[in-house]
């Protein structure tokens, strides 16, 4: 693999000038679960809420739960807390407390990922979980001004035949869905156990993406581009260890949507200095910065974009990146383009910065 230098910060603290700039920047979010906005404060809320008993019944002795040692020891904690969510109320509330943060940070566009198969195996119907999450993305618009859409994703770590049942349950709402994803414990299920389900849902409409190349090797990467077809690759980080994939998706301009802090606090790199950004950067591949599951990982999309500003990019890189986030967007053209003249209005004030 080639190498390149990582970038070195002379510059000191980040000042509030440049703190207000990344946040007011207009950007979208491409990868973000939905459920791994569940703050601890609104998890007690709710599980008081509804009745559901946690092993934690007081805020400091949850917030322990979060020091997390790998991928795996993350989802225990993650899975365990969706147990709260019941009614499409919660899942109102909890999109809800997602667009404020976003509307915070700059977002004007969410393209936000669910787990429905673990809800319907907590009890809760389908209908039940879109129609709370479609309605805080329709108050949101109203309140904030962020569109958004829904992307199902894919429990890979669940049985195969949950995921084709769920492909002919989300038939009937297609309509209300922009895509089709892929995620959880990845080493040991490649996307190749999926390429039928995918076909379906391609099939049907639907946009594709994959989580790919997080803990697993870049192998994963290519099955997902050439047995789902995906038209973006989440996370992609061990796509570097190949260098003939790295020049395939640098030509094809396939998005790769990374999560920084996701990525330190999984130990998939133990320094933010260690992610193959420069690397991509330098290759002339496609990045975008989201937050993955900002309550369990410590920031929001704005801190990840501060978080590499402090290990060294400039505000211009990260410009960049907020400028292919709106670019990579599954969006209609008009759309796109206010969001584009929205980001070139600020780039034109903080130029000199």
């Amino acid at each position: 693999m080639t190498t390149t230098n990582t970038p070195v910060d002379t510059r000191g603290p980040i000042d509030d000038t440049v703190r207000a700039a990344i946040r007011s920047m207009p950007k979208a979010e491409l990868h973000l679960h939905i459920e791994g906005t569940l703050e601890p404060e609104l998890a007690l809320r709710l599980a008081r809420r509804n009745g559901v008993t946690l092993p934690w019944n007081d805020l400091s002795t949850l917030r322990q739960q979060y020091d997390f040692s790998n991928l795996q020891s993350f989802l225990d904690l993650y899975y365990q807390l969706m147990a709260v969510l019941k009614t499409a109320d919660d899942f109102r509330d909890l999109m809800l407390d997602y667009l404020a943060h976003a509307a915070a940070d700059g977002v004007r566009h969410a393209e936000i990922f669910f787990d429905p198969q673990v809800h319907m195996g907590n009890g809760i119907a389908l209908d039940t979980v879109m129609d709370g999450l479609l309605e805080g993305l329709r108050i949101g618009r109203e309140r904030y001004g962020i569109t958004g859409g829904l992307i199902v994703c894919i429990v890979r770590d669940m049985p195969v035949e949950s995921a084709q049942a769920l492909i002919e349950q989300i038939a009937p709402r297609v309509h209300d869905l922009i895509g089709i994803g892929l995620d959880s414990a990845e080493v040991g299920y490649p996307p190749s156990l999926f390429t039928e389900v995918f076909a379906k849902a391609r099939a049907m409409g639907l946009h594709a993406v994959a989580h790919a190349g997080e803990e697993g090797p870049a192998d994963y990467v290519i099955q997902a581009l050439d047995l789902l077809h995906v038209e973006r690759i989440d996370h992609g980080c061990h796509a570097a260890d190949d260098d003939a994939l790295v020049a395939r998706l640098c030509a094809a301009r396939i998005p790769l949507t990374m999560c920084p802090l996701s990525n330190l606090r999984l130990k998939v790199v133990a320094d933010l200095h260690d992610l193959p950004i420069r690397r991509y950067l330098d290759a002339g591949a496609t990045i975008t910065i989201n937050s993955d599951d900002p309550a369990y990982f410590g920031g929001y999309i704005a801190d990840n974009y501060q978080a590499l500003y402090d290990t060294g990019y400039s505000l211009q890189d990260l410009a960049s990146w907020a400028r292919t986030s709106l670019s990579a967007s599954f969006i209609d053209d008009a759309r796109r383009q206010s969001m584009l003249e929205e980001f070139e209005a600020w780039q034109r004030r903080h130029c000199e910065l």
